[in-house]
């Protein structure tokens, strides 16, 4: 009698259930290598069209970066407001705080709590990593201008944190693109739907700066700073060189929402160094207290200058033939300076 005869039978119809079981695991482990392989399966949410906060969570996200931002302010201590910021942002104000510590040791002598009012969130509905939205609000500081506050976080576990700051005229924010819903819409980096890829704003502009054309339309950042620097390059005296770099990478990748008449509000960031070089028997101007701050070596002959700006530019769609970007606003701040 072989083994099979010898079981009852509920020892055999046990056995069947639990090799049908093994079966079905070994079909559905099967089946996720599969997905996995072929980059169709969808884990956590990662491809599917989610809003990247509530209302709630953008406002909280804004009111604890206040917070954090007035108490870094009044003490000029960056580590206060470091865990709120990230990218551009971070970059410019972790040096203006720290040039401030150096000259003013006890805090700020000026502090001025910055209260933010009549803010609009705009929440793009997207998939996958980083999740980000922009908040626009009228300020107690920098006039009657538009503060405009990109905050982004990589996943769950990681707090927003505000990446991007620039100050816009106002009445100069477009309207953007909203579903029935009123969730905004991202546009891709690499878009060819619009006159500039977003992802090459950066490379775009600095390219511009040296060298001019027609892909930026004229204005106080575009051809107006290039004439400032072609009459302050060369002086009695003093020659002075200008630098300019993409800088897209990580923190700094470029954000894109769609307006409603089909371009974009791109948020992006450059880096830009600053040489003056003082002739024989000349010396460099002397430096503000906030550079001198920021300097390493010995300023003798020459002083270079760092700077990180953050612009945030109109990219028009394609089809709309207009073809040139306009930087609405650029704020830059100088991060480190060496003296040679």
């Amino acid at each position: 009698m072989t083994r099979e005869r010898s079981l009852t039978t509920g020892e055999r119809k046990s056995r069947r259930l639990r090799r049908r079981d093994r079966n079905a695991l070994i079909a559905l482990s099967l089946a996720a290598v599969s997905l996995t392989s072929s980059g169709c399966m969808v884990v956590h949410g990662e491809l599917e069209l989610l809003p990247s906060a509530t209302q709630a969570e953008a406002a909280k996200a804004l009111k604890q970066f206040t917070a954090a931002y007035n108490k870094a302010d009044e003490a000029y201590d960056p580590a206060l407001d470091a865990g709120h910021t990230a990218g551009a942002l971070q970059a410019i104000d972790a040096a203006r705080l720290k040039a401030g510590h150096v000259n003013n040791p006890d805090g700020n002598p000026d502090h001025t709590p910055l209260k933010l009012s009549d803010v609009t969130y705009t929440i793009p509905k997207k998939a996958g990593w980083p999740r980000w939205f922009v908040a626009d609000a009228k300020a107690n500081k920098g006039g009657d201008a538009r503060w405009l506050l990109v905050f982004t976080r990589g996943d769950l576990a990681e707090p927003w944190q505000a990446t991007y700051l620039t100050l816009v005229a106002a009445g100069s924010v477009p309207e953007f693109a909203k579903d029935k819903d009123g969730w905004a819409a991202a546009a891709p980096s690499d878009s060819v739907e619009l006159a500039r890829a977003p992802g090459d704003l950066s490379k775009d502009y600095t390219t511009y700066l040296r060298s001019g054309g027609s892909s930026f339309a004229d204005g106080a950042y575009t051809d107006a700073l290039r004439s400032a620097r072609a009459k302050n390059s060369s002086k009695p005296g003093l020659a002075t060189q200008y630098v300019d770099e993409p800088l897209s990478g990580g923190d700094y990748a470029p954000l894109a929402l769609r307006t409603a008449d089909g371009g974009a509000l791109v948020f992006f960031t450059t880096r830009h160094f600053v040489k003056q070089t003082a002739a024989a028997g000349a010396s460099v101007p002397a430096p503000n207290k906030s550079v001198s701050a920021l300097t390493t070596g010995e300023i003798k002959q020459s002083l270079t200058m760092e700077f990180v700006a953050n612009e945030v530019a109109l990219d028009p769609a394609k089809a709309s033939g207009q073809g040139e970007v306009t930087v609405l606003s650029r704020l830059e701040g100088l991060t480190g300076a060496k003296g040679e």
